[in-house]
């Protein structure tokens, strides 16, 4: 399988795969009359169409004939029914990378039969600006040269981390699912800085940039993010009697629950699929 004009189809143009076929079409994966795209609500199709050039196909069986590549971007309770309606047609030529959390790649080659290749990843919705964060399954049957096309087009719209089929329910809670945290975030310190007094479009504008500025400052730097907040708390200052009052509250603690809520449930969501 070449990489040059490789032609990539998505069954699926919802928040996900839009973000994902934005982020492969600036990175410069392939050009875009070579993204084939089908989904049933024809809407989301003209829109892309219109706003990306990419190809417009009316069924899954043809995003089959048409491309190498293939990503059901699809909710994980629906991906069973959209693989068996194609699994009889694919083949070794195929290779199927899935986004759909909780899926174990086992399920997945149950799912087509085995008759291609799978790769599960979990990558998340800041695809859309170049900044996604991507786990990536490395499965031991897996050609070589299929895991390095499937990393170049995730690479395309942010980074990939390798980790083992155990770790991939913790890699979907700090990183598939975490900007969802980041935006609850950034929306309740906007609401602070409302109920202190300034206006809401300010407020969102500050916070935004200030979780931007110390997530690239850590990246930049290498720092402990324990040392990067000691920077900031200056002895009786009040930034330290903030962060006592986020300690107070179980700040922490309530972040390290919902990273272990959301690893349980994507668990549970593989285990329901053996059934």
């Amino acid at each position: 399988m070449s990489k040059e004009n490789i032609a990539i189809g998505f069954i699926g143009a919802g928040n996900m795969g839009a973000a994902m076929i934005k982020g492969i079409i600036k990175g410069n994966v392939t050009k875009p009359e070579y993204v084939y795209v089908y989904d049933p609500l024809l809407e989301n199709l003209r829109q892309l169409q219109d706003e990306l050039g990419v190809a417009i196909v009316s069924s899954p069986a043809e995003i089959v004939e048409t491309c190498q590549v293939i990503i059901p971007a699809v909710k994980p309770h629906i991906i069973a029914g959209v693989l068996s309606e194609i699994a009889n047609i694919l083949t070794k030529h195929h290779l199927i990378i899935s986004i759909a959390a909780g899926i174990t790649t086992q399920q997945l080659k149950a799912m087509v039969k085995d008759n291609c290749y799978v790769v599960r990843t979990m990558p998340n919705t800041p695809a859309l600006v170049g900044e996604g964060m991507t786990a990536v399954c490395k499965d031991p049957s897996v050609p070589a040269e299929y895991i390095d096309i499937a990393c170049t087009i995730l690479k395309s719209f942010g980074k990939v981390e390798f980790v083992s089929e155990e770790q991939i329910h913790a890699a979907t809670a700090i990183s598939g699912s975490s900007p969802a945290y980041a935006f609850l975030f950034i929306e309740a310190l906007a609401d602070g800085g409302v109920m202190m007094g300034l206006p809401r479009e300010q407020s969102y504008k500050m916070a935004v940039q200030s979780l931007l500025g110390a997530a690239k400052l850590m990246q930049e730097t290498g720092k402990h993010p324990g040392e990067l907040k000691d920077m900031v708390c200056s002895p009786s200052g009040t930034t330290i009697e903030a962060v006592a009052t986020l300690e107070y509250n179980g700040f922490r603690g309530a972040v390290i629950e919902a990273v272990r809520a959301c690893a349980e449930k994507s668990e549970r969501m593989g285990n329901v699929n053996k059934l």
